[in-house]
C-alpha cells in the first residue's frame, strides 16, 4: 500500500536549515543562530524547519576512541555535545521563531529524544539509509520522514520506499550529492526527474552543499518538481575566533537569496489548480504600503533588550511604514537597541542589532519599502 502525497503535505515547499554543529556546544551561539534565520524565515513567508543533529555520544563512540583528536568525526562530535537540557532550550527556541524542530539522529537513544522534544518530522542521513537497526527505531516513532539518498543504490532506496510504504508512514525522498561543498556540475539535477518517476507518491527534494550560486539549482529544482530543500547554515564568528564558516554553509543573507529565488522560481512556473496563486509584484507594493511600522509607545534608552513579554508595553504599531523602519513582519526577540528612541518616533533598522542590521544586503530590503520620511518632514515644514 502505497502513501499518498496529500498525506505528505508537511513536506510540500518545506526548507529545512541544517544547523548540524555549528553551535560548536555553545547554547548561546545555537540560540543565536535560531534567532538570526528565524527572522530571515519570516520576514521571507517561508515554511521552515531548523534542524539539530542528536547523536548519545557516550555511547556512539567507542570507548578505546573516546578523545581521540586524529579522527575528525570523533573530536568533533566530542567538541561539539550539548546536553538534553541544552538542546531542549535549542528547540524551545526554534518553535518561538515559528519554525518546525527537526533532527537527524544518528543512533537509537536519539530517536528517543526526537520523540521527547516531540518533533514531527525525522531525517535519515545518507550515510544511514541502510542502517536497518536505526531505520527501524525510526519507523516505530509513525513520524514524517526525510531521507537523503547521497551515495545510496537503487536497492537501497527501493527497499527504503517499500519499507515506509508497508507501514503507511509520509517519506520524503531528497535527491543529495554527498561532496561538501558542491560544484555546480557536480549536482546531477537530473536525478529529480528520476526520482519523481520512479516513486511518484512521494515529495521530492534536494539536499544541496554548492557554495557559488544560491539561485540557479532553485530554479532549475522548483522546475523539475523538488517541493522539498535542505542547506546547512552558520553565522559569522567573532573576530577573535579563529574558526571560518565551511564552504558549504550558507549565511543569513545568502538563505534570504535562496529564499527570494524560490519565490522567483515559483512565479516563473506559473499558479496552480490545487495552491493559492503567488500575489503579482504590484500587489505585495499596494500591500507593503498598508503594513504597519514600529513607533516607540514612550521614550525608550539605549541598550534596551527587546522581549516578546514587554514589546507591547514599550511599542506600538500603526501607518504609515516608513523607509528603513521596522514593522509588524520583523521578529524582535533578543535583539539590543543602539540608540535610544522618543516616543511616538520610528524604530529603525539602524536602531537595533541582528540579522538584518548586520548585513548590508539585508538592509536594502528595509530601506527599500514604505515612504521616505525626510520627504514627508519636508512636506510638514512647508
Amino acid at each position: 500500500m502505497s502513501v499518498s502525497k496529500s498525506s505528505s503535505q508537511i513536506f510540500e515547499n518545506l526548507f529545512v536549515l541544517e544547523l548540524a554543529n555549528n553551535h560548536w556546544g555553545d547554547l548561546e551561539r545555537g540560540k543565536r543562530i535560531v534567532q538570526q534565520y528565524g527572522s530571515i524565515v519570516r520576514y521571507n513567508n517561508i515554511k521552515a524547519a531548523i534542524k539539530l543533529q542528536f547523536r548519545d555520544v557516550h555511547d556512539f563512540i567507542h570507548g578505546k576512541y573516546k578523545g581521540n583528536q586524529e579522527i575528525r568525526y570523533i573530536s568533533k562530535t566530542e567538541s561539539t555535545q550539548l546536553t538534553k537540557k541544552e538542546f531542549s532550550q535549542l528547540v524551545d527556541e526554534i518553535r518561538n521563531v515559528s519554525c518546525i524542530p527537526m533532527s537527524t539522529p544518528f543512533d537509537e537513544a536519539s530517536v528517543d529524544l526526537c520523540v521527547e522534544f516531540d518533533m514531527p518530522i525525522i531525517k535519515i542521513a545518507s550515510s544511514d539509509i541502510n542502517d536497518w537497526p536505526l531505520i527501524e527505531k525510526i519507523a516505530s516513532t509513525k513520524r514524517a520522514v526525510i531521507a537523503s539518498t547521497g551515495g545510496a543504490s537503487l536497492k537501497d532506496m527501493d527497499d527504503l520506499v517499500l519499507f515506509f510504504e508497508n507501514r503507511n508512514i509520509p517519506l520524503a525522498l531528497n535527491h543529495c550529492v554527498s561532496l561538501y561543498p558542491s560544484e555546480d556540475n557536480e549536482l546531477e539535477l537530473n536525478q529529480i526527474d528520476f526520482l519523481t518517476s520512479r516513486y511518484p507518491d512521494h515529495i521530492i527534494g534536494l539536499s544541496s552543499h554548492e557554495y557559488s550560486d544560491w539561485h540557479s539549482s532553485m530554479f532549475v529544482s522548483y522546475a523539475k518538481g523538488a517541493r522539498t530543500w535542505e542547506r546547512h547554515v552558520d553565522i559569522e564568528y567573532p573576530e577573535e575566533d579563529q574558526r571560518e564558516v565551511a564552504p558549504y554553509c550558507s549565511l543569513p543573507h545568502q538563505i534570504d537569496e535562496w529564499f527570494k529565488a524560490f519565490h522567483k522560481a515559483v512565479g516563473i512556473c506559473g499558479g496552480s489548480s490545487t495552491h493559492k496563486r503567488v500575489p503579482f509584484k504590484n500587489e505585495i507594493q499596494y500591500l507593503d504600503a498598508l503594513v504597519r511600522g514600529v513607533y516607540a509607545n514612550k521614550d525608550v534608552d539605549e541598550g534596551y533588550v527587546f522581549s516578546k513579554w514587554s514589546f507591547q508595553d514599550d511599542f506600538y504599531m500603526a501607518i504609515p511604514l516608513h523607509k528603513g523602519q521596522l514593522s509588524c513582519r520583523e521578529v524582535m526577540n533578543g535583539e539590543k537597541l543602539l540608540k535610544a528612541v522618543k516616543k511616538d518616533q520610528p524604530l529603525t533598522i539602524d536602531d537595533i542589532d541582528g540579522p538584518y542590521s548586520d548585513n548590508d544586503e539585508l538592509k536594502k530590503l528595509i530601506y527599500t519599502r514604505g515612504i521616505d520620511h525626510n520627504k514627508e518632514e519636508d512636506k510638514t515644514n512647508l
